[in-house]
């Protein structure tokens, strides 16, 4: 099974509407693919999400008693001249506000899931959080593993239309362990990877469509801390599962780094 045909079929592996085939197939998958791994937790925080926040609508105990009534009122008309009777005559008044009434609930869940969908600061945070998690996989974490920016930084030259900063800010206790090439946002970006104390952190780098600062931003998902930040032109993407007054002060000491080196 590929990932393809898998993610086709995580919304049936959740709601447990696969046979024995297809499921040994895809937990056979699961048990092998990081990267679906990531998509079946997101896929499942979406369906929890959907399942504690959508707002149910049932229609009135009383709507329900008067159709009820009316149906059970209505008798079939008497035979015509050929012995046959016509159908049975509805009341369509009822029904009609029946329909009206269940297509209003109708537009109301479907309304307020919409408005359940995650925010686009939320589907970044997954995208961080999904990225991370594969990089913990082993030989995921550096496609050019060194302590030294002086051989992580000319690594990606050529390889993204923009040059990334990178500092080893090891005298603070944030050792640069190295970098790769990820792909968030529809476009490649710079993952820096740094190693405080037992804990991992990547750095995501990208270009800043917007051009404007902008400080730093928390947040927490599946056990992991996100701190996302803006700063001369570059947008910054902190995940790791360190607390976060560590990850705020790697943020601040990399905030001053990089306006050393502008102000040079």
């Amino acid at each position: 099974m590929d990932c393809k045909h898998s993610q086709e079929m995580m919304s049936a592996y959740l709601d447990a509407e696969l046979g024995a085939a297809d499921l040994r197939q895809i937990e056979g998958h699961l048990a092998s693919c990081a990267a679906c791994q990531a998509a079946l937790a997101e896929l499942r925080a979406l369906q929890d999400q959907i399942a504690t926040q959508a707002t149910r609508h049932a229609a009135p105990e009383h709507l329900k008693r008067r159709i009820h009534a009316a149906l059970q009122a209505e008798r079939p008309r008497q035979a015509d001249a050929q012995g046959q009777r016509s159908r049975r005559a509805w009341p369509w008044a009822w029904i009609n506000l029946g329909l009206a009434g269940a297509a209003t609930a109708a537009f109301a869940v479907t309304l307020t899931l919409y408005l359940g969908q995650p925010s686009a600061n939320e589907l970044v945070e997954q995208e961080l959080v999904a990225s991370h998690f594969r990089a913990l996989m082993p030989d995921h974490l550096a496609d050019v593993a060194s302590t030294d920016q002086h051989t992580v930084k000319p690594w990606f030259a050529g390889k993204l239309d923009f040059s990334p900063p990178v500092y080893d800010l090891a005298a603070h206790g944030y050792t640069l362990v190295g970098g790769r090439l990820d792909y968030l946002q529809r476009r490649p970006v710079a993952a820096l990877a740094y190693r405080h104390r037992q804990h991992i952190m990547n750095l995501y780098v990208w270009p800043d469509a917007g051009g404007r600062d902008s400080a730093p931003r928390a947040a927490a998902r599946q056990g992991f801390h996100l701190l996302r930040w803006s700063q001369d032109g570059m947008q910054y993407s902190a995940v790791s599962d360190m607390n976060p007054q560590d990850l705020a002060e790697f943020a601040r000491l990399l905030h001053d780094k990089v306006t050393q080196s502008a102000a040079q």
